[in-house]
């Protein structure tokens, strides 16, 4: 066990999911500012939820690194691992209980943000604790993270008429 790392991760649990919360309302805060929409998320579908685990996610990287860099390895493909679980893991779940259940429950949304965020931070502080990866995966890392951030920006603006990107009062992307 790595103590440093997974002291940092498991930070990062709590900061991202209160980061997240407070970008659930900052666009709506801005005035509904265009650009603030880009990381905020712009109404209630369950893309614009993804949204507001990747930017503090990635923020929290950020700060991270300079503390993590001596005590680990594979930074980048770890960062991109966990910017990835937690769409994936928001979109199972979420798309899960409300097949069930037939409705939404506002708890049980939180409760899915937060562990999807602890999962993310899991499979990174996983992957940040395993001997040295080859070079390349951190280019692939990268990669991932600066496509997932294009979509983002693009589909804020622009988003596909799929369920996915559906806002419950008929919305897709800034109303």
């Amino acid at each position: 066990m790595n103590k440093p790392v997974l002291k940092w991760e498991l930070t990062g649990i709590a900061v991202i999911s209160v980061l997240g919360s407070l970008l659930h309302f900052l666009f709506d805060w801005s005035g509904q500012w265009d650009p603030v929409g880009v990381i905020a998320a712009v109404n209630e579908s369950v893309w614009e939820h993804f949204k507001i685990g990747f930017w503090p996610a990635l923020f929290y990287a950020a700060i991270e690194y300079p503390f993590l860099k001596r005590y680990t390895h594979n930074f980048l493909i770890a960062k991109a691992a966990c910017v990835y679980v937690i769409p994936v893991t928001i979109a199972i779940v979420f798309y899960s209980y409300t097949s069930v259940f037939g409705q939404e429950i506002l708890l049980v949304d939180i409760l899915i943000f937060v562990l999807s965020i602890a999962l993310g931070q899991l499979a990174s502080y996983r992957i940040l604790t395993l001997s040295q990866l080859p070079r390349w995966l951190d280019l692939v890392g990268l990669f991932l993270v600066v496509l997932l951030a294009v979509a983002f920006g693009v589909f804020t603006f622009y988003p596909p008429h799929l369920s996915l990107f559906l806002n419950s009062t008929g919305v897709y992307g800034i109303p």
